[in-house]
């Protein structure tokens, strides 16, 4: 994907970017359909969750770059190689879950970034290397401009020090986790209790003051108004799982008198 086009460059210049999220279904026609609908500009691909593996990656950023749709691997919170190897596999950047300090975050930018930036291995036998094709300093210098980094505040231990966090070199965007980070709140479920909007004024101070952006999934037209006024830029409106069961939903309400009550 053209970097001018990507989730990191609409970011920087200020635009509202819309995910769709697919792991525990990891089909490309999903991702099709998405496209299709339209109004989406990249896809989340929940490695954290879905236990997805490296090739189911790869076809899943094969299929976002087919119909022209950016696309980044959330990380379940593990080591160097579930940093480094989703890049490899052409997707546009990561999103590492569960911080929950600054030291963490460091390291991920340590692990994502090529010297003298981090400490990432170079391997450019791959769809980010353009397979071996392209000048290796060309790019290095395109990897650690171009690939975005995320991290989510979802811990109480991440907000407590999140300017800090939001200031650290390399990292581009912070993400709240409502639901984990409600719970560590003491309100679980409660999207719009006073803590809970507390916790995002403090974010979008955070970003505001470094030059970041910031996003969040949404948990209803309310709670989205209320993030969008705080200078959310990024909405993750749900994923693979909920539509496909809101849709069996709404087949049985249609049809009702064909369901047993």
């Amino acid at each position: 994907m053209p970097f001018e086009d990507s989730l990191k460059s609409r970011l920087a210049a200020g635009q509202q970017v819309n995910v769709f999220s697919v792991g525990a279904i990891p089909s490309p026609k999903l991702i099709e359909m998405a496209a299709l609908v339209g109004g989406y500009h990249a896809i989340w691909i929940d490695e954290e969750h879905a236990a997805l593996n490296q090739a189911e990656i790869e076809i899943l950023a094969m299929a976002c770059r087919s119909v022209g749709l950016d696309s980044y691997v959330r990380l379940a919170p593990t080591d160097y190689a579930a940093v480094m190897r989703p890049m490899e596999a052409g997707v546009g950047g990561i999103m590492a879950a569960q911080v929950r300090d600054v030291g963490e975050v460091e390291q991920v930018v340590r692990w994502a970034k090529f010297p003298p930036l981090g400490q990432r291995g170079l391997n450019a036998s791959n769809f980010e290397g353009d397979y071996a094709t392209r000048p290796l300093a060309e790019h290095i210098a395109d990897c650690n401009r171009d690939r975005w980094l995320s991290v989510q505040i979802e811990t109480a231990e991440a907000l407590e020090v999140v300017d800090q966090i939001a200031a650290v070199e390399g990292i581009d965007h912070l993400f709240v986790g409502p639901a984990d980070l409600s719970v560590a709140l003491g309100v679980p479920g409660e999207f719009l209790h006073a803590n809970c909007v507390d916790a995002l004024r403090r974010v979008s101070a955070a970003v505001a003051a470094n030059g970041k952006s910031w996003g969040i999934l949404a948990r209803g037209p309310e709670h989205a108004r209320l993030c969008r006024e705080l200078g959310c830029q990024l909405f993750a409106y749900g994923n693979d799982l909920s539509v496909f069961i809101g849709g069996l939903k709404s087949l049985r309400d249609t049809y009702r008198d064909f369901f047993p009550q």
